[in-house]
Formats: structure tokens, C-alpha cells, sequence
């Protein structure tokens, strides 16, 4: 017996999920998404991984692009977060709203007033179900101000945490 789509989303939402924005540069654009399934994989090597739904646009680039770019939203950024989950938002300037800066390696860019900062290098894509898992090998790491919060997606809703 396999729980339902509808039964594991009601019960995963229990679960608190980090949030952050992934970025890469793309055909002369940058391309950007929230998404809550950021994870450490490995210290040695430092590899992290993220989850992206199989039809997105990002994961497309992701095809011809190994270069890409995260911002771990602090607990004050839940507009910046929803924004960037919109369906239908426009690629050419959907992050005029939101306050970046060119990724220093040039995957992307990093969102300003973000918690923690990673730029990545693809190493592995796995299909897994309608997402594709994402693992790169972390470039960089930089964290951003000790007092910010982090921000977590839990029971269908953004909340900060201190």
C-alpha cells in the first residue's frame, strides 16, 4: 500500500523545510526559484543538494548550465520567497523587486540580506519522481549577518525563526 499524493503532502507539510532561492544564469538571463529542499550531503567533499520539479525552467537550464548559485532566506524574506514561487512570472526582470548582487563565480546571484550564501558546481542530477535531485559541489560558502533568522515553509505557510 502507497500513501496518496494528497495524504504524504498533508502529512510532509509537518515536516519544517528551510527555504531558499537558487539562481543560475541562462541564454542571456538569470533564472531564479524557491525552493524548500536544500541539504548538506557530504563535508568531504562539501557537496549540497537541492530538489526541482522535472518540467521547471530551471531544471532545463540545468541541462546546459553547471554553474548555480544559493541564498538561504533570512526570516524577513518571505515576499522575496513567495515572489520567486509565483507560476507565470516573467524570467526577463522578475529580480528587479528583489534587492541581489552578481554571484562572484557566475552561477547567478546571490539575494542581498540573505542568511548564508553557497555558489555550487553540478555533479549529479537524479530523476526522482516528478523532481529531479540536484547534488553540487560547493564552491563557496559565505555566511551572512550572525543575528539574521533563518525562514522555514511549515504546514503550507513561510514562518521566521530566530
Amino acid at each position: 500500500m502507497t500513501a496518496t499524493p494528497d495524504e504524504f503532502r498533508d502529512v510532509v507539510a509537518r515536516l519544517p523545510a528551510g527555504v531558499a532561492v537558487v539562481s543560475l544564469r541562462w541564454r542571456g538571463s538569470v533564472h531564479a526559484t524557491t525552493v524548500s529542499s536544500v541539504a548538506s550531503v557530504s563535508l568531504d567533499p562539501p557537496l549540497l543538494l537541492f530538489c526541482v520539479h522535472a518540467d521547471a525552467r530551471l531544471r532545463e537550464a540545468l541541462d546546459d548550465v553547471d554553474l548555480w548559485s544559493v541564498s538561504v532566506l533570512a526570516d524577513d524574506q518571505a515576499a522575496t520567497a513567495d515572489w520567486l514561487a509565483s507560476a507565470g512570472r516573467p524570467v526577463v526582470g522578475q529580480l528587479e523587486r528583489v534587492p541581489h548582487r552578481q554571484a562572484p563565480l557566475g552561477g547567478g546571484v546571490l539575494v542581498e540580506g540573505a542568511t548564508a550564501w553557497f555558489e555550487c558546481r553540478t555533479s549529479a542530477v537524479h530523476p526522482a519522481g516528478d523532481h529531479d535531485v540536484v547534488v553540487g559541489e560547493v564552491l563557496s560558502a559565505v555566511p551572512g549577518a550572525p543575528a539574521a533568522g533563518g525562514l522555514v515553509h511549515l504546514r503550507g505557510r513561510l514562518r521566521p525563526v530566530r
